[in-house]
């Protein structure tokens, strides 16, 4: 298996195999459909170990499939996968199959549920895999069609309109971005992530560019670079870009929503690592200082806007996008132009490690709050207002004790995943760009405040005496969220799991901004 040279096409067939094998089930079989779905997403996350297990760090990128495909436009079925893409993998092994193992949804159609749930996890894993963007954008819109149709078919009362919504600001971002590879591909005659980034880093690509389009050299990459990083600000999201995001993580079905922020916010963050800073690095620097300030809006504002909540999952929602935050923050800093001493080299390693453990450890911590917020919405009836409960730990204690150790991890709790990524990502931003790491700070204050504030209205004071039969967690239920936290402690305690995998394609990256 460790051989084989197709390994990353077999693991991203291998849940849209499943979810074919399910749309024709039967219908007197359609009760198989949530198995049938689990067995293949832990086929798949027993592939990614084995992968993750057998890479190589200082291999650079591994598991290529290189082939033709459209010779005439310069398309390639072209694979690769290194630390950055291989921890996403990892990502979305393990998110996928914790939320099919969540509360599903009461409506009917499981075979059209489950079969979607493994065709978005498919879309996700060719996006992390793909390295030629005609060939990774379609895997992009693949994974936008199913999560529009399990928002939409299995959501909340507001399903249709928040449904739509995501489609629209993702499609128009998407658009955008389409129409500036179309720019690029005219002037370079490549998608070829690889090749584009070589051409980025020399300034050749800008060159082309003004040359094909017969505008002024700066002005032709800065048009592309605003077309390319809208699609991606769209998805992370970037304030004011992220009016979306709220009302589709609240209307989405409990699955759905973990996978939402688990994975899916990580594409835009992913997008800004393997295709932005290597192919626009300065059309990045130009304008850095209006993105550090967008970054600290979104990180205040986010955490201002969570505070302001009564719903939950709102309130979990706008917490996503005040994490997604520090990542712009850590990769924006990396940006800044610096010569000389080495001390800068570690400083941004720092940043840029922090980031990889923020995307993931962020993926895993909103997954959990989301399915807690599930588990306790399907217990009381479809309630999940902050002042709909109270005193909850004196009669659900193993619920509130676990939903709290992720509460902890999301706001950074020292020994907990969340603490890790976010201290290295503010260790490298000090050094790089004191002032938005300083403003940065005040959304970590915001952040403790509106999670403690959730401990202290749901779990704590007078027991509502409405839930003095409200059931604490099953035994099934405890097993489901085991490991999870079980990870929120190791990779809090040992990071270096983690990092041992990322840091050589972060001194890469880095290698790569250093004039």
């Amino acid at each position: 298996m460790s051989q084989c040279p197709y390994f990353l096409t077999i693991l991203t067939l291998t849940p849209l195999v499943g979810g074919i094998v399910i749309a024709c089930l039967k219908q007197d079989k359609e009760k198989w459909a949530r198995g049938i779905g689990l067995g293949f997403s832990l086929l798949s996350l027993a592939s990614v170990l084995w992968l993750w297990f057998t890479h190589n760090p200082a291999g650079g990128l591994q598991r290529i499939e290189r082939h033709v495909w459209i010779p005439s436009i310069g398309v390639e079925y072209f694979l690769g996968i290194d630390g950055l893409g291989l921890l996403m993998v990892l990502l979305t092994a393990a998110v996928v199959p914790f939320a099919l193992f969540a509360p599903g949804p009461r409506e009917g159609y499981p075979k059209s549920h489950y079969s979607l749930f493994l065709f978005l996890e498919a879309g996700l894993f060719g996006t992390f895999t793909a390295l030629n963007f005609f060939h990774w954008f379609i895997f992009w819109e693949l994974s936008l069609i199913p999560a529009f149709f399990l928002i939409k078919l299995w959501g909340g009362p507001r399903r249709s309109y928040a449904a739509t919504q995501f489609f629209i600001y993702t499609l128009v971002g998407s658009v955008a971005m389409l129409l500036a590879f179309q720019a690029i591909f005219l002037a370079t005659g490549t998608f070829d992530f690889v090749e584009l980034a070589r051409l980025g880093r020399s300034g050749q690509l800008a060159a082309a560019l003004a040359n094909r389009l017969g505008w002024q050299q700066g002005s032709a990459a800065m048009l592309i670079f605003l077309g390319v990083f809208l699609g991606l600000a769209v998805k992370v999201p970037l304030v004011p870009f992220h009016t979306w995001l709220p009302a589709a993580y609240a209307e989405a079905p409990t699955g759905t929503s973990m996978v939402l922020t688990g994975v899916m916010s990580k594409m835009g963050v992913y997008g800004f690592l393997r295709i932005l800073m290597p192919l626009f690095p300065e059309q990045m620097r130009m304008v850095l200082t209006p993105l550090l300030w967008l970054t600290v809006i979104t990180i205040v504002y986010a955490a201002w806007a969570a505070m302001a909540q009564t719903d939950l999952k709102r309130t979990i929602a706008y917490s996503s996008i005040n994490h997604l935050g520090y990542c712009m923050l850590g990769i924006f800093a990396a940006m800044k132009f610096t010569i000389g001493e080495a001390q800068w080299t570690t400083e941004k390693a720092a940043a840029l490690n922090g980031v990889l453990l923020q995307m993931f450890n962020h993926g895993l911590s909103a997954s959990a709050l989301f399915c807690f917020i599930g588990l306790l919405e399907r217990r009381a009836g479809g309630m999940r207002g902050l002042n709909d409960f109270g005193g909850l730990r004196k009669v659900t204690p193993v619920f509130c004790g676990l939903m709290g150790i992720a509460i902890f991890s999301s706001l950074g709790l020292p020994g907990l995943n969340g603490f890790v990524g976010e201290f290295l990502i503010f260790k490298g931003s000090f050094s790089l760009a004191s002032w938005a790491a300083a403003g940065s700070v005040l959304g970590l204050l915001l952040t403790a405040i509106f999670l403690l504030i959730i401990l202290q209205r749901v779990f704590h004071g007078p027991l509502n005496q409405k839930w003095t039969g409200l059931a604490d967690l099953s035994a099934g239920e405890r097993w489901m969220v085991s490991p999870v936290i079980a990870l929120m402690f190791l990779i809090g305690i040992y990071p270096q799991l983690i990092i041992k995998m990322t840091n050589p394609t972060v001194l890469q990256m880095v290698s790569h901004l250093t004039h």
